[in-house]
């Protein structure tokens, strides 16, 4: 999640993505979320295994920024919000 193209960045794992993106836009998810106004998701990965999903988080979280903004935009130049519909 993040706040404008090149923003602030949040990640995190859920069992549940709609309902946690409605938590975070509605200043209910996390306190880094609301802290920094994360309102737009711009990039998703889904696992089959909630292990696999945590592990691949520890690897983003330990990531230098610009990985994190060029993983982003290869898939997302523009940094629409990908909000699952």
């Amino acid at each position: 999640m993040t706040n404008k193209p090149k923003g602030v960045l949040y990640i995190g794992v859920t069992g549940g993505i709609d309902d946690r993106i409605e938590r975070h836009k509605a200043g209910k998810g996390s306190k880094f979320t609301k802290k920094y106004n994360l309102d737009k998701v711009v990039y998703i990965e889904e696992f089959q295994y909630v292990n696999d999903a945590i592990a691949r988080e520890k690897q983003l979280k330990r990531w230098h920024r610009q990985w994190k903004i060029n993983l982003i935009e290869q898939d997302n130049p523009k940094w629409d919000d990908l909000r699952p519909s």
